[in-house]
């Protein structure tokens, strides 16, 4: 019977991607986000420029040959600034999106198809997480964003943004648990964690990747919104966040303090996003096609 189910899997797998692969937005998104990532790590070979080290002959100076996007007012390179910020952030989107939803998808199936005291310690788990002030404790432990601010930053982020999807895990696997195929499973002596693994997480896998492609795109804007306003990556530490929040004061009048940061993070964004909707599209298509009999 696993080898059946195992078979069915991987070709649902193969149907889903090759549906995802006919779609022009995950080739528009897919191929905007690989310029981004090997631009990312070629660029430091071409412009081998240190983000933190300082021209005293170019302070503020605007975008020019030594300098491609300016420099900031005590002559750092803005053009090595963004790269590094940028591949700071995309790291913290990559890890944190399905990092959140690798949780919610462990401790949601569980609770859902244990019940009892698990289920009631998981949810009690969930509320309290939902209504602890999270900007609070944000505040209080910043100060631990320093020096490996990246990977704290990843951890607060993934930490505290699995909740909602967890609950809906939950239920989806209470419904799930009934099932013929899951039921048979339980009689035969399967484990419990071969049985979520098996049949719980596969049958809400389509949820799970669009939550996780999302949670990228999420976690990209959590991580600059909260470093914007000094909660997130600190100085000496760069990211989109943090180089959008020096840069602002300086707007309107050196642009190009502003301008490049901002750019990178809504191009980014953009490209991460697309591919989400052609990839929540080939979930609802595969959906309709189930549900049509196809």
């Amino acid at each position: 019977m696993s080898e059946t189910i195992a078979h069915l899997e991987k070709a649902g797998g193969g149907r889903f991607l090759g549906r995802l692969i006919r779609r022009p937005r995950f080739w528009v998104g897919g191929g905007a986000l690989l310029l981004i990532v090997l631009w990312l790590y070629v660029s430091p070979l071409v412009w081998p420029v240190d983000p933190l080290a300082r021209d005293t002959l170019a302070l503020g100076v605007g975008p020019d040959v030594e300098h491609w996007l300016g420099t900031n007012d005590i002559g750092q390179d803005m053009y090595a600034r963004v790269v590094a910020g940028l591949r700071i952030s995309l790291l913290i989107g990559l890890i944190a999106g399905p990092g959140a939803t690798l949780i919610a998808a462990v401790l949601g199936s569980l609770a859902g198809y244990a019940g009892g005291s698990i289920d009631r310690l998981i949810s009690g788990l969930i509320r309290l997480l939902l209504v602890l002030p999270g900007l609070l404790l944000l505040a209080l432990i910043s100060p631990l964003f320093r020096g490996s601010s990246w990977f704290t930053m990843t951890l607060y982020l993934a930490g505290f943004g699995w909740m909602i999807m967890a609950q809906v895990v939950r239920g989806q696997t209470r419904s799930l648990r009934e099932r013929e195929f899951v039921v048979a499973a339980r009689y035969l002596g399967v484990p419990t964690r071969r049985i979520i693994a098996r049949h719980i997480l596969p049958n809400i896998a389509s949820l799970l990747i669009i939550d996780a492609t999302v949670g990228v795109s999420v976690a990209i804007l959590a991580e600059a919104g909260l470093s914007f306003f000094g909660l997130g990556i600190q100085a000496p530490d760069l990211s989109l966040g943090s180089l959008l929040a020096t840069g602002a004061p300086a707007a309107t009048t050196r642009s190009w303090l502003f301008l490049y940061p901002a750019l990178a993070l809504i191009i980014t964004v953009l490209a991460v996003s697309v591919v989400g909707d052609a990839v929540r599209d080939t979930v609802d298509t595969a959906s309709s096609v189930r549900h049509d009999g196809g």
